[in-house]
């Protein structure tokens, strides 16, 4: 099964997290890095999604890459 790239919109969905969050998070090195998909448009591999929702306080950067 091929890899899914998801959308801030679904990943805000999925965590339960706000997009201030999410931003903080990433710049903490506490939450998966977004991808860039095309010239203004980026997302999350959904894997690393998972990753971090099974265990969002033991998730670190050197998983998601």
């Amino acid at each position: 099964m091929p890899e899914r790239i998801i959308r801030l919109r679904t990943v805000l969905d999925r965590t339960g997290l706000s997009r201030t969050t999410v931003y903080r998070k990433i710049a903490e090195g506490t939450f998966p890095r977004q991808i860039k998909i095309g010239v203004h448009g980026t997302g999350w591999h959904e894997s690393a999604i998972d990753a971090w929702i099974a265990d969002p306080a033991g998730w670190h950067r050197a998983q998601s890459s």
